[in-house]
């Protein structure tokens, strides 16, 4: 397989990664409330952005721009319930920034160095994190509450919940790689 080819079918699967968590998180918010309303958006976002047949230049980048800014605001709103809410912020002002890079340097190897740097780190350091108390809750974990804030339906979502985060963590973490 070409490395064009390759890339094109990652592409994909993270599309279809991050449409499926977007999905899921979606149902949770049908189900136990509002609380992951910006899981679902991060998760459908992310995938709009990871569609490879884009135009650049496009209306797409600015669309998607404007869109997680009013994600990053509703997050600084959502700061007043508790600092769990950050991720959602840095998820938020992340997905701006790249949104940013790909309308004023057209793709690759645009991005501040310093900035991407520090993100990497972040998504890296969230991905292990994550990766560990999934592991380590290994179904010991009691349930959250509905609209808590791991989005739980009081059923054992909880994991599932991680999971969809974690891999919205990882796909995050590999947009930035490609930078």
């Amino acid at each position: 397989m070409s490395p064009s080819a390759s890339s094109t079918v990652s592409s994909w699967l993270l599309v279809l990664l991050c449409a499926v968590s977007g999905a899921y998180c979606l149902r949770q918010v049908r189900r136990a409330g509002g609380g992951a309303a910006g899981d679902a958006v991060m998760g459908f976002g992310m995938a709009l952005m990871a569609v490879p047949l884009r135009s650049t230049g496009g209306w797409q980048d600015p669309a998607l721009a404007v869109l997680f800014c009013g994600a990053a605001l509703h997050a600084v709103w959502l700061l007043r319930g508790g600092a769990h809410h950050a991720h959602h912020l840095v998820g938020s002002l992340t997905m701006v920034y790249m949104s940013l890079t790909a309308v004023s340097g057209h793709g690759h190897g645009a991005g501040l160095p310093l900035l991407t740097g520090l993100l990497l780190l972040y998504y890296a350091g969230y991905a292990v994190l994550g990766g560990a108390r999934l592991v380590t809750a290994g179904g010991t974990v009691a349930p959250r509450q509905a609209g808590g804030p791991d989005g739980g339906s009081g059923s054992g979502s909880g994991e599932l919940t991680r999971a969809c985060r974690l891999a919205m963590g990882i796909g995050m973490l590999a947009m930035l790689l490609t930078m």
